[in-house]
């Protein structure tokens, strides 16, 4: 295996060229796309460089129709937990830069458990564990204990059940440790692809080395975890070159492990305490980012697409539509800051966030808007990761276990959770989508657990 598989001239010559591919090209690609195909590098080039306005009206159309097709009007819920802030290396854009002044802090455990437990008060039952990158303050052996303190807890209303986890790029042996305490997805961005702005914004420390990083998930995924999630940080370099960055990234692990990432996040550079955004020339306007959202879309169609609360809450609306299909919710970005907020203390977060309402306020809107939010952490535990989900997605039986899962999650949130009004709207929605459930034994299941939750029951799944 060639340690670095993105070859810098090869992307920047093919943006270049992809402007001399003709319509009847790009429309055959749009085509394809329109049959849940999915798309190469060379084939999204074309697409990125394109300045048709039919062309960017049928990408924005098929984008929709994939995302209706495929998801339906599911969409996961999930919440961030920073458990520590120490970090040894110096990264231009980020607030946690070790160059960066300010008071410095991991969570007990003690201190875990009450960040959990306001999470789950929240009805969280998927978390995104984040820390920074310090051997001696923040070891694996911490966030393992971390992990083993988050699964041990259980409330009345039910618990986390499934922790993905963004840390570091590691060893194999310390990805087989994560494996064994029960690892989500590990997720890990990138920043950037393009390697001379790699290293002009990664000043110092480990993550300095481009290869080391761009190699993780092969490790990760020698180690046994088969859904890695990868991003990019847009605002970094061109973001076309990152679009294709990620998807040849996305190719090598398909081509090595037959499956790709299981989920892509798109975040946009914002402000944060230490950074001025002024000194990066690459930034990413709305319009851009959409299409960005929309190509993305197209080329993995089965690969979930995640959006935190660094977009604002009508960027948010905009992109649900045509290809997001994971958001958080009641978002807090900084070590400590659910039970900092619930004190209401001052504040340092690593970004600030720009969809500050609660997540009761966040599902509720997706209510009304038609949506369904989703708890579910089944396919985890069922064992559906890696190539065994990806087959059920692309055959279309995943669509037998999306909606009964996000129903039934929906009813618990609804009961536990949820206020008198809430819990009307949760029960009309679900007396809407359960005829939508195919399958007659499914169906017939799902109004069973439907039935059996009301009646005190709790995490039923298929």
């Amino acid at each position: 295996m060639s340690d670095v598989f993105i070859d810098k001239d090869y992307i920047e010559g093919l943006l270049v060229q992809a402007k001399q591919v003709d319509d009847a090209t790009i429309n055959a690609s749009l085509d394809k796309a329109e049959r849940f195909e999915g798309l190469n590098h060379r084939e999204i080039a074309a697409l990125l460089v394109s300045d048709n306005p039919e062309h960017l009206k049928r990408i924005f159309s098929i984008a929709g129709k994939i995302k209706q097709h495929i998801y339906g009007n599911r969409i996961v819920m999930f919440a961030p937990l920073y458990v520590s802030d120490y970090c040894v290396n110096r990264c231009a854009y980020c607030s946690y830069n070790c160059g960066h002044k300010f008071g410095r802090s991991k969570l007990t455990q003690d201190e875990v458990r009450e960040e959990v437990r306001l999470l789950e008060a929240m009805g969280h039952k998927r978390i995104a564990l984040e820390a920074g990158e310090h051997d001696k303050e923040c070891p694996i052996d911490y966030i393992l204990e971390c992990m083993h303190t988050i699964y041990d807890m259980k409330f009345e209303n039910g618990e986390i059940r499934r922790i993905n986890v963004n840390i570091a790029a590691t060893t194999v042996e310390n990805y087989r440790k994560l494996k064994e305490v029960g690892i989500g997805t590990y997720i890990l961005f990138q920043e950037t692809y393009h390697q001379p702005t790699y290293e002009k914004v990664h000043l110092g420390g480990p993550k300095r080395d481009y290869a080391y990083h761009l190699t993780a998930f092969d490790r990760a995924q020698e180690a046994g975890i088969d859904d890695v999630g990868g991003g990019v940080l847009f605002g970094l370099a061109d973001p076309y070159f990152e679009v294709l960055g990620l998807m040849i990234h996305n190719e090598h692990l398909e081509e090595r492990f037959n499956v790709g990432f299981h989920t892509i996040s798109v975040p946009r550079l914002c402000p944060a305490e230490g950074i001025n955004i002024a000194d990066f020339p690459h930034l990413v306007d709305d319009a851009t980012f959409e299409k960005i959202v929309a190509i993305i879309r197209l080329a993995v169609p089965f690969t979930g697409m995640l959006l935190s609360t660094r977009e604002n809450h009508a960027m948010r609306s905009k992109l649900l539509k045509i290809g997001i299909s994971q958001i958080s919710a009641g978002s807090s970005t900084e070590v400590g800051g659910y039970a900092k907020r619930e004190r209401q203390e001052q504040t340092n977060p690593q970004f600030f966030v720009s969809d500050e309402r609660t997540a009761l306020d966040i599902i509720t809107e997706l209510m009304d808007d038609g949506y369904i939010p989703s708890f579910c952490t089944a396919c985890y535990r069922k064992g559906r990761t890696g190539d065994r989900f990806m087959s059920l997605a692309k055959s279309g039986q995943i669509k037998n276990v999306c909606l009964p899962n996000a129903l039934t999650t929906l009813c618990e949130y609804s009961i536990d959770y949820g206020n008198e009004l809430f819990k009307k709207k949760a029960n009309a929605a679900i007396k809407r989508e359960i005829p939508g459930i195919s399958n007659q034994k499914i169906r017939a299941l799902t109004e069973l657990n439907v039935e059996k939750i009301h009646q005190g029951g709790r995490d039923f799944y298929i």
